[in-house]
């Protein structure tokens, strides 16, 4: 299931740990739908052409010293201009004062004024990270999302068949748990990132026990609140009928929100060691990705010697 995301301001105060200066009366129902800030040198001066309200606006040092630098008049008039557009908040940074006329403004356009206290480019930075992440194209899935090894896995299949079972036992190994059931994936550039949802977080369903909540089981060290997707579990229940891989040579890959996963498909009968095949297929994935490939090494010295073979057979007939 897709769905459209937005950031309410109330994330952003608190992921950035910013100062409410003064908090707009209708700061709770605020929701940006950009991932694009502005710092609005151009308007300070009175040019609006092509400028864009709704995106966070951040006031750096230089847009500050040329506030500091203007008549009381010529500053009260610019901000009042500026303000009157319907911005999301207006941040300061670097900790700078806030003029008592900037906050009397905000006061009268019922504008949210906030204050960081980290430089200007940290504090774009870290706001355009958090904004691309959030408002990545993003999907539920029903799943498992564990991190083994450092290796983010998705492990997926029937209901029924097993998958909080076996992460059940890789948490035990000492892996960690992302997510349980519902796996919330957002596209960050050409990579899935996938969490939780907080209504759910690190609780796990067990058949035959129910509920259980595995940070308190298992400490935090069992559980993370996010991990990049870089390898598909899929279990199957076993079909004598079907020809399974037996080789590696071809990696199968399944798409996800346009971007291409690698793929490992499971068969599952008893007496199969779920949790142990799940981590040799991290262990691998790791090592393909490392640039060595164990299933191509063995084909190139099979067909090395088949081709040693193949010359002695020529020079002894």
């Amino acid at each position: 299931m897709e769905h459209l995301n937005y950031v309410t301001l109330d994330n952003i105060i608190k992921k950035l740990k910013l100062e409410e200066v003064h908090r707009a009366t209708d700061a709770s129902d605020i929701k940006i739908y950009t991932t694009e800030v502005n710092r609005p040198g151009l308007p300070i001066v009175g040019y609006f052409e092509q400028f864009v309200p709704e995106r966070i606006q951040i006031i750096g040092n230089a847009e500050w010293l040329y506030y500091n630098e203007l008549p009381y008049t010529l500053r009260y008039d610019s901000i009042d201009k500026f303000l009157a557009y319907p911005i999301p908040a207006l941040i300061v940074a670097r900790d700078l004062p806030i003029f008592p006329e900037l906050l009397e403004l905000a006061k009268k356009h019922n504008r949210t004024l906030l204050r960081a206290k980290k430089n200007t480019s940290i504090v774009i930075n870290e706001l355009v990270s958090f904004l691309s992440i959030n408002l990545a194209p993003t999907i539920t899935m029903h799943g498992v999302l564990i991190e083994v090894y450092g290796i983010g896995v998705l492990i997926t299949g029937k209901s029924g068949i097993g998958k909080s079972e076996t992460a059940l036992d890789l948490i035990i190994r000492g892996h960690r748990l992302v997510a349980d059931d519902s796996v919330e994936i957002r596209k960050d550039e050409d990579r899935l990132f996938g969490q939780c949802p907080e209504l759910i977080r690190y609780f796990m369903e067990i058949r035959g026990i129910g509920i259980i909540d595995v940070e308190r089981l298992y400490g935090v060290g069992a559980v993370k609140e996010s991990e990049y997707i870089d390898l598909v579990v899929q279990l199957e229940f076993w079909d004598d009928k079907k020809v399974y891989d037996r080789l590696g040579l071809d990696e199968e890959t399944t798409e996800i929100l346009g971007v291409k996963v690698p793929r490992v498909v499971v068969p599952v009968k008893p007496g199969r060691n779920l949790a142990m095949i799940v981590e040799l297929a991290a262990r691998n994935n790791r090592q393909k990705r490392l640039g060595y490939n164990a299933a191509q090494v063995l084909n190139d010295k099979i067909l090395k010697e088949i081709e040693v073979r193949k010359k002695d057979n020529e020079r002894n007939p």
